[in-house]
């Protein structure tokens, strides 16, 4: 059939670029699919509408559309892992970083008292700026170690004060959070539910740590509540106090910090690269903001307690049931062990100041040589 061309046109029109081949106005009709090239010729409007061009819509089929949904999936699921595993190292290296500067800070502290941070009384005190760095200062080895880690200030709060102005003070470093106390991989520096201390005033909320001191291979913790009331210091001070626990209940502890200790890197007879001097601790995943168990349920600022110090017991009779570092996990009450919440083992430091991550898969007896600071046993470092 044959359509009249507009007036004024050619007979035919050049259709492709590449030559100049000319169709009737119905052989172009048939080319449904192929784009109308404006720029070979001037069309008018009655052309272009005459001959649609369907390739010149982009767009996605549903199918393709599925399909590249599908592919981003699947490389999400793929990078996903490796993101979180380069977090968690990088968290990882934050808590050896951590061990670091408290290590190197117990060391500058046996240099300039002539001993290892001493543990205090008891868990139910902290520190008191005006009673030294020995047996007198009822606050625990952090309290001790705030001098070295740059916080001279604060441990000086309330120095040379009277009682009431000293007991505010001493609520002010309870309530005081360091970062470099706290694993990255755990939970963040802030307050969290505690006992109030007896020489402190009313408190809101502690500073918790998530790193414990070595008492040593001994089968339990020992822990004392402390002297009863502020009224007991007038006898303390006296020397006519006699409340103290036995020198018995103490004096063979094998580990670098306990009740009033006063350990010197002489008495490190198994060497210090071989002694464990701070870990990071086991904790229940349930229990790491609600002080809800007892090895995280005071002060980090306190004397001696399974809240800042833990245990490398061996159970000969049960190897299963010692008391070996374990990743936290859920419904646990594991108090005495070092453990923490990374994923190949706990991050400690040893008395020479080096860091190493030892494995939760660690054996027992092997582990336990590291608590005690004197059984003069080999380590197979193998075994760790």
């Amino acid at each position: 059939m044959f359509h009249a061309l507009p007036p004024g046109r050619a007979k035919g029109f050049p259709w492709f670029p590449r030559g100049p081949e000319f169709v009737s106005f119905d052989e172009a009709s048939l080319l449904w699919g192929f784009r109308f090239r404006k720029e070979s010729v001037g069309v008018s409007l009655w052309e272009r509408q005459a001959f649609p061009t369907r390739l010149g819509v982009d767009g996605f089929t549903l199918v393709e559309l599925l399909v590249v949904i599908t592919i981003i999936g699947i490389l999400i699921a793929l990078l996903l892992p490796a993101v979180q595993g380069a977090r968690e190292s990088g968290r990882r290296a934050q808590c050896m970083n951590n061990l670091k500067q408290l290590g190197l800070a117990a060391l500058h502290h046996e240099q300039a008292q002539g001993h290892l941070p001493s543990g205090g009384w008891g868990y139910y005190w902290v520190g008191d700026p005006d009673r030294g760095f020995g047996p007198g200062q009822p606050g625990g080895w952090i309290y001790n170690l705030l001098p070295y880690i740059e916080q001279e200030a604060l441990r000086n709060l309330g120095a040379g004060r009277s009682q009431s102005e000293k007991l505010a003070a001493a609520a002010t470093v309870v309530m005081t959070p360091l970062q470099m106390l706290n694993c990255p991989s755990r939970r963040r520096p802030a307050l969290y539910p505690s006992s109030t201390p007896r020489n402190s005033a009313p408190i809101s909320g502690a500073a918790k740590t998530d790193y414990a001191i070595n008492t040593g291979s001994d089968p339990y913790s020992f822990e004392w509540s402390g002297p009863g009331s502020l009224s007991d210091l007038a006898a303390i001070d006296a020397g006519t106090y006699t409340a103290w626990p036995t020198a018995a209940t103490i004096v063979n502890r094998n580990g670098v910090c306990f009740f009033q200790s006063q350990i010197q890197m002489a008495h490190i007879k198994d060497g210090a690269s071989n002694t464990i001097l701070i870990g990071e601790k086991f904790m229940n995943t349930d229990r790491y903001y609600d002080s809800a168990e007892g090895g995280d349920n005071e002060s980090m600022y306190c004397g001696p307690n399974v809240d800042n110090y833990r245990l490398t017991y061996y159970n000969p009779s049960n190897p299963a049931a010692s008391e070996v570092p374990t990743r936290d996990r859920p419904g646990a009450t594991l108090p005495w062990r070092f453990g923490g919440p990374h994923p190949a083992g706990c991050n400690m430091v040893f008395c020479d100041g080096s860091v190493r991550m030892i494995s939760f898969s660690v054996d027992p007896l092997t582990f336990s040589y590291l608590g005690n600071r004197k059984d003069g046993q080999p380590i197979d470092e193998s075994k760790l």
